[in-house]
């Protein structure tokens, strides 16, 4: 298909489902490196493992092998366009889906091929919310205020420099928090 559209795949491409440029959090979908980049002068394209539908990654490396094709450096100018809109694919040309022709073209070569050997891999990470490290401590004569570590709290409280000693706020205890 490729050919017939004067855009013949190179003969050297590798696929890999894997995370972009960007990592886990970037928005691209799929990535097509260039050939120079590889070590072995293979075009690499990527396609980020939270896609699992088989139309969908159909049509992401659809779009990455229209880069191939045509060349990387072309981006999503005219080239790319024409070639991309010739297999069926449709929108914002950085960010295209599969139109009708394109599902109906691809239909008996995923029939052919089966199921996508991968499952969505749901890649986020939550981070730990942060305890509070340093703790207020405050004169009640002068509301002098220094901020102390729950470590040296256990040594004793600070003193204020007029010789007062300085109350420090409570630490909140997470086993209180589950109950």
């Amino acid at each position: 298909m490729f050919k017939s559209h004067g855009a013949p795949i190179p003969a050297k491409v590798r696929l890999s489902v894997g995370f972009t440029s960007n990592g886990y959090r970037g928005k691209a979908i799929g990535e097509c490196w260039d050939s120079k980049a590889s070590g072995d002068k293979h075009a690499e394209i990527f396609i980020k493992p939270d896609q699992d539908n088989q139309i969908r990654v159909a049509g992401i490396l659809a779009h990455e092998l229209v880069h191939a094709a045509v060349g990387v450096d072309h981006g999503h100018k005219r080239p790319f366009k024409r070639v991309a809109t010739l297999l069926g694919l449709e929108g914002k040309m950085t960010a295209t889906t599969e139109g009708d022709a394109f599902k109906t073209m691809i239909a008996p070569i995923l029939k052919k091929a089966g199921p996508l050997p991968h499952k969505q891999l749901r890649a986020f990470r939550t981070k730990k919310k942060q305890g509070t490290r340093l703790l207020k401590a405050c004169c009640p004569e002068c509301g002098y205020t220094v901020r102390v570590t729950a470590k040296w709290l256990d040594v004793g409280n600070p003193v204020c420099p007029t010789g007062d000693e300085m109350i420090c706020e409570e630490i909140e205890d997470d086993a209180e928090d589950e109950e």
